[in-house]
């Protein structure tokens, strides 16, 4: 049973940094695993970030599959209508949801991501939003953008390694 009392800290998850780091490390080792091309062991599943900087940031982490922005100047229409074209026609090798959406946990960042979640729901497409919602959890402290996973990097690299020896 947790030792933190209260709600707020109930909320903000567990606060010992190491705890916080494996869960957020297991689940980027998860998410990378699914977005690593399938001729390297994965599934070739696209992660959507905001951003250049948000890229940079997952490339830093460890993605290696293919990386879809938000922002690179197309009407919130277009954006959906590629994504769902590119990657949402047909099963997944995996059989899980064709996109890894991974929006900033700050308010606009929350806006867009039930968004674009929405509107490709509308189109019979799932997203997976599971590593957004535990980086929002167990990250929090750190930083509420995807850019700011950057400057743990270091700190993650080693320990999402370990958790992806282990997946094989």
């Amino acid at each position: 049973m947790p030792e933190w009392t209260g709600k707020r800290d109930a909320a903000s998850g567990p606060p010992d940094r190491q705890v916080r780091f494996e869960k957020a490390a297991k689940a980027i080792a998860t998410a990378i695993v699914r977005n690593r091309p399938i001729d390297q062991g994965g599934f070739g599943r696209p992660v959507v970030v905001e951003g250049i900087r948000d890229e940079k940031a997952v490339r830093a982490l460890g993605f290696t599959g293919p990386v879809e922005r938000v922002n690179r100047g197309w009407d919130r229409s277009r954006l959906i209508a590629h994504l769902h074209s590119c990657y949402c026609i047909g099963p997944t090798p995996d059989g899980g949801p064709p996109l890894i959406l991974l929006m900033d946990w700050d308010r606009t960042g929350g806006k867009l991501q039930s968004s674009i979640r929405d509107r490709l729901m509308s189109l019979d497409s799932l997203v997976d939003e599971d590593l957004r919602n535990i980086l929002l959890r167990v990250m929090k402290p750190e930083g509420r953008t995807v850019e700011s996973l950057l400057s743990h990097a270091p700190s993650l690299g080693p320990v999402v390694q370990h958790f992806l020896l282990g997946m094989g």
